[in-house]
């Protein structure tokens, strides 16, 4: 597994967007995605909806992903 950032693009209100994640975070988060039975685009949606503005799409994921990690410990 490579620590490098994987940019991929996702689909936000109809826009077309790049994100870069770690392969970990882009594995757990589509993980996060099956459970709660919804595309990777909609999640992604949802937590670009919630993060502050002053937040980027990517660090908001990261910590998307640690929050709900921790929230299955």
């Amino acid at each position: 597994m490579s620590g490098r950032p994987i940019k991929r693009s996702l689909t936000l209100k109809g826009h077309r967007t790049s994100v870069s994640l770690e392969d970990a975070f882009w594995t757990e988060f589509r993980n996060i995605a099956v459970r709660k039975n919804m595309h990777i685009n909609a999640l992604a949606s949802e937590v670009d909806v919630e993060r502050d503005v002053d937040v980027g799409l990517a660090s908001a994921i990261r910590v998307f992903v640690l929050r709900e990690l921790k929230r299955h410990e």
